[in-house]
């Protein structure tokens, strides 16, 4: 069912289905909850599952920009006080998983576990996301997206399924103008590299074989500095979610019967 809190100073759209150990999905930039479907509903027979929309993202609310990565973990965190919910695990992708870090280093007894999926202790550059950024002010963010959506997803999935294609294109180019550039602005400034030191709950790093965006080398510094295993998924580039659903829920659902609290 659609709810929303009132949090931290904004709203928040969220959903939550299931019972048992919480298991929060984070999105990616320029998507919503909705990227989570085929995962949530392989998980809620034996987990709480929360999704919810970020900041500036969905049907949540937009405030002004920039936003930092901790406003981010800081809205997570209002939301989980909020329903009541003491400790999650964390399936964070893209910016999703910056946020997962951030959270447990900043909430380490409130994070059971984190999958880091398609991410980085670091992702672009300041120049990169300022050009992201000047380009979006100067055409649109609908202009921009093409080229974005383009390294979402592998050349198979757009040849075979044009259609999710298509609409997940409007799903980023939809997103509010203030949302999204408010997000570049907390990946431009957020580096978590040599810092990750106050991660104590077990992870794991997954990412799209074919992922051009947030490479699999990127993943695999990243699993280094946690000490964390790296699983690739074929077949997939920076939404393994959506196209590679049951690989994804696969991989999810062997680490969090281990870690996620109960078995599944």
């Amino acid at each position: 069912m659609t709810r929303f809190a009132q949090i931290n100073g904004l709203t928040l759209h969220y959903r939550l289905e299931g019972e048992g150990p919480v298991v929060v999905f984070i999105n990616s930039l320029g998507s919503d909850l909705r990227i989570w479907d085929y995962q949530a509903a392989g998980l809620w027979s034996h987990f709480r599952v929360l999704r919810y929309d970020k900041r500036g993202h969905g049907l949540s609310e937009a405030p002004p920009p920039p936003y930092t990565l901790a406003d981010h973990a800081q809205d997570l965190r209002a939301l989980l006080g909020y329903l009541g919910i003491e400790q999650a695990s964390l399936v964070g992708i893209s910016v999703g998983g910056m946020i997962a870090l951030e959270f447990a280093r900043s909430y380490p007894e409130r994070t059971r576990a984190l999958v880091l999926m398609d991410t980085g202790a670091r992702i672009g550059s300041v120049e990169s996301w300022n050009e992201r950024i000047r380009a979006i002010q100067e055409t649109s963010l609908a202009e921009v997206a093409r080229g974005v959506v383009a390294r979402w997803f592998t050349p198979a999935f757009f040849q075979e399924k044009p259609a999710e294609a298509t609409g997940y294109y409007h799903m980023l180019a939809r997103t509010p103008v203030e949302g999204y550039i408010g997000t570049c602005a907390a990946l431009r400034d957020a580096d978590l590299r040599g810092g990750l030191g106050g991660v104590r709950a077990p992870a794991l790093v997954l990412c799209g074989a074919q992922d051009p965006a947030t490479p699999p080398a990127l993943s695999q510094a990243l699993a280094q500095e946690l000490r964390a295993p790296l699983r690739l998924i074929e077949g997939a580039a920076h939404l393994p979610c959506i196209e590679q659903p049951k690989a994804t829920l696969a991989e999810l659902r062997a680490f969090l019967e281990v870690y996620g609290g109960r078995p599944v």
